[in-house]
């Protein structure tokens, strides 16, 4: 099925300079263009690591898509403005195609539940990426400790080991 990745989470693995992570997921990964937009005022804003999204963008890590339908387009425009557009944008490519998100946006998670779209996050990623022998757990909270200081990253987690007992 394929995945939208939203700026939140895509800034988490930028700030590691792993966002070649995402091909494990053997899924076709997509951007809306209005995340994409964020990643590029975030540049602006002084987060230099998020220029590692047009690289990954030019090696074919993901792809960028945009509302294409009237469908998505009624949607979106119906979602709470407390969201970020990227946010909005994602969410109504989603539902709309039946499409997984990754986000760590909570109200973005919140209203994806409402509307039946199945998401996830930079949590659940790291985690899986454990379970297919991509990362090891301590690599894995390395790279967690380190998206948490360079990005901002506000985990519920510090230890990943919590969430593979589960």
């Amino acid at each position: 099925m394929p995945t939208l990745i939203d700026a939140n989470a895509l800034s988490n693995l930028a700030s590691v300079d792993r966002l070649d992570l995402l091909d494990f997921l053997q899924d076709d990964i997509y951007l809306s263009s209005a995340a994409y937009d964020e990643t590029q005022r975030g540049i602006e804003e002084g987060y230099a690591f998020l220029a590692r999204v047009d690289r990954a963008l030019a090696d074919a890590h993901f792809s960028v898509t945009t509302l294409e339908s009237e469908q998505e387009w009624r949607l979106y425009q119906t979602i709470p403005t407390k969201l970020h557009r990227g946010e909005a944008m994602s969410l109504a490519i989603a539902r709309c195609r039946g499409w997984h998100l990754l986000t760590d946006d909570r109200a973005a998670r919140a209203y994806a539940r409402s509307l039946g779209v199945g998401c996830s996050g930079t949590l659940a990623l790291l985690v899986r990426a454990i379970r297919v022998g991509c990362l090891t757990v301590d690599e894995a909270n390395y790279l967690l400790t380190e998206m948490i200081a360079r990005a901002r990253y506000r985990s519920q987690v510090r230890d990943l080991r919590d969430l593979l007992e589960e």
